[in-house]
Order: C-alpha cells, then sequence, then structure tokens
C-alpha cells in the first residue's frame, strides 16, 4: 500500500509542479524528487522481497496504508522545513523587530 501511495503522491505532485514549471517559488520540485525517491526505494523493496522471500508484490493491509501515510507526512514536513528556510514571500525579511536589521 505505501508503494501506491507514494507513486500517487510522487504522480500528483510532479504534475502540479509541471504546470507551474517556469516559477518554482515553492519547491515543488524537491516536493516531487523526494516523492519520486521514495516510490523507488520502496519499489526496490517490493521487487527484492517479492523475488526472495516470495511476498505478495503489494500489501494492502491497515498497517501498510498507515506506514504510507506517515511516509507522505514526513516529506511534507521535510518539504515545508524547505520551504521555511527559503522563505519564497519573504515573510520572515519583511517582519519588523527581531528578525529585521536596523
Amino acid at each position: 500500500m505505501w508503494l501506491i501511495m507514494t507513486s500517487l503522491a510522487a504522480i500528483i505532485t510532479t504534475a502540479i509542479w509541471y504546470i507551474n514549471a517556469p516559477n518554482d517559488k515553492y519547491k515543488l520540485g524537491l516536493l516531487s524528487l523526494i516523492f519520486w525517491g521514495a516510490t523507488i526505494m520502496w519499489f526496490v523493496d517490493a521487487v527484492m522481497a517479492h523475488l526472495i522471500d516470495g511476498e505478495d508484490f503489494f500489501e494492502i493491509t491497515p498497517d501498510a496504508a498507515l506506514l504510507g501515510l506517515a511516509v507522505i507526512i514526513l516529506a511534507l514536513t521535510v518539504w515545508e522545513i524547505a520551504l521555511l528556510l527559503s522563505d519564497p514571500k519573504k515573510i520572515f525579511k519583511n517582519t519588523p523587530g527581531q528578525f529585521q536589521k536596523s
């Protein structure tokens, strides 16, 4: 299930990134790469488990769905931290007070 979930997240994120491709202000390319990296990792894991142990290629269980959801939440958290550090709208730079130099 985690392979299906991360694959869908990668496809959707890539489509949104491609629509807004010239302007990657919100680092959707980074989010797309994170999801594609997870998808490739899960794919290799599923192929090896199927070839070596004879396990099912797709594991459809509540635990697998929960793991897929956890991976998506972790990827979104990493992306959001990268987005906040890059500050594309210059919110922290233009905030008066302790963030702005005199």
